[in-house]
């Protein structure tokens, strides 16, 4: 651990979570929709009755994805990662954070106005130091709502912000952001 490495928070390991066993349940009366539930360890999948063979692994490994995204994000305290970077960032804390599933081309938004904070779910696979940039990032908004030489003050008070945009970039962070 370097000096320029931040102390570590309580943060669960961001590992991906035993594999589910999937159930496909194919129902004639179901027309155009696809529902999943998780029940124990085991995806339930309700898909029509006509889908094919090729839709329905695409389901299935959309559907995966998506419950384990959602498992990985549950084991993280949003509000209690970003009270702790706001105090030790010396940023404002949100009146809210949360994770969304709708954002699919940014990775976190910002309601200045109101002090919330949206985190793309899709987050919830990375290491935790990146999740903590985009977290730092969003509270620089609430102090500057542009992307200006201010603003990039504020964030760069984040020790591994170079680290987690490279990263970033990386996963596509680049065409995301235009």
């Amino acid at each position: 651990m370097s000096p320029d490495d931040p102390p570590q928070l309580p943060f669960a390991p961001l590992e991906a979570p035993a594999p589910f066993s999937v159930e496909v349940v194919r129902s004639p009366k179901r027309r155009k929709t696809v529902q999943a539930r998780l029940e124990g360890e085991t995806l339930r999948l309700m898909i029509p009755a006509r889908l094919s063979q090729a839709e329905e692994r695409r389901w299935v490994e959309e559907m995966t994805e998506r419950f384990r995204r959602t498992v990985q994000s549950q084991a993280v305290d949003l509000d209690l990662r970003a009270a702790s970077l706001a105090r030790r960032h010396d940023l404002p804390t949100p009146a809210s954070i949360r994770w969304v599933d709708n954002q699919q081309h940014r990775w976190g938004s910002c309601t200045p106005s109101i002090g919330a904070i949206r985190l793309s779910r899709r987050l919830a696979a990375y290491p935790p130091w990146v999740v903590d940039y985009v977290i730092v990032h969003e509270l620089a908004h609430l102090v500057e709502t542009n992307h200006s030489p201010a603003f990039h003050a504020l964030e760069a008070r984040y020790p591994r912000a170079e680290r987690a945009i490279g990263f970033l970039l990386a996963k596509g962070w680049g065409e995301e952001q235009g």
